[in-house]
């Protein structure tokens, strides 16, 4: 009977100590921050641990929240070049020009902000529908609901989601427009691997 209560006693101190652990570790993240320990800089680096949590994290966010929704418009050659038109006057300032130039303002987000004509995106419509209409916070991404009409949103989101399967008439105009193709499949810049 005695070696069971000095189990549990055992027992009750290691859970105590794990708390008063998690407790010292809780008022010591929160000591660092409050006393301006961490650097909030947009133009550093994210360190490789960062970023890996970070997309981690962006990543099953997005696999929750993003409604598993298909777009109600066809991805005809005049809605993918209508989302080329709504990319060029409200995305590529940050995301890259459709000359197939980084934009000049990619390293000055933190985290720098993906370069989506030189790299594409990989994703689900959906899940591009849902960053472009619901922003991503702490990136300096804003929600765009309040900007654009669902369609236009829905028309952006065509044109970025469609990398290799643009239809001729789409990459036609895009080369005419811009000066430039829309780059080859395989050539996109292999800068942040994760």
């Amino acid at each position: 009977m005695r070696s069971q209560e000095d189990a549990e006693g055992k027992c009750d101190f290691f859970i105590l100590g794990i708390i008063a652990t998690l407790l010292v570790l809780g008022l010591f993240g929160l000591a660092v921050a409050t006393l301006g320990l961490v650097p909030t800089n947009a133009d550093a680096t994210p360190p490789r641990l960062e970023r890996r949590v970070a997309v981690s994290a962006l990543d099953a966010s997005m696999e929750r929240h993003a409604p598993r929704v298909s777009s109600p418009i066809p991805p005809t050659d005049e809605n993918l070049i209508d989302g080329m038109k709504v990319y060029t006057m409200n995305c590529s300032m940050c995301h890259g020009t459709l000359d197939n130039q980084p934009s000049p303002l990619e390293r000055s987000f933190y985290p720098p902000a993906p370069q989506l004509i030189l790299d594409p995106l990989d994703d689900p419509e959906s899940r591009i529908y849902y960053a472009v209409r619901s922003g991503v916070r702490y990136t300096g991404m804003p929600a765009w609901n309040e900007a654009l009409s669902d369609q236009d949103i829905w028309k952006v989101t065509a044109f970025l989601a469609r990398r290799q399967t643009r239809p001729p008439g789409v990459r036609d105009y895009w080369k005419q427009s811009f000066g430039a193709g829309p780059p080859a499949a395989g050539s996109e810049k292999d800068k942040d691997k994760r």
